[in-house]
């Protein structure tokens, strides 16, 4: 045999099927990990709407606070013109 050919029935021996199972278990890994990070999003998604959700309630309650505090206002004005008159 040539050297040639003693080096092609070594690859087709020995690295072919090595490179075959080195890329199964690659494609395997790739799955895994695609399937992580699609959990991933999905608590990403699931927490930014949690949060999304919590500063729509904070920004009512300022909101309320705020037309709590603006009444309280006016009323002190009202009681400040009754007192002086």
């Amino acid at each position: 045999m040539s050297v040639i050919e003693d080096t092609r029935k070594l690859i087709q021996d020995f690295l072919a099927p090595e490179l075959r199972s080195i890329a199964v278990r690659l494609d395997a890994l790739e799955a895994r990990m695609d399937e992580r990070f699609k959990t991933q999003d999905w608590r990403m998604s699931s927490a930014e709407q949690v949060a999304s959700d919590r500063h729509a309630q904070l920004m009512q309650a300022i909101a309320r606070l705020a037309d709590v505090y603006e009444l309280k206002e006016r009323v002190a004005r009202i009681e400040g013109r009754e007192r002086a008159g």
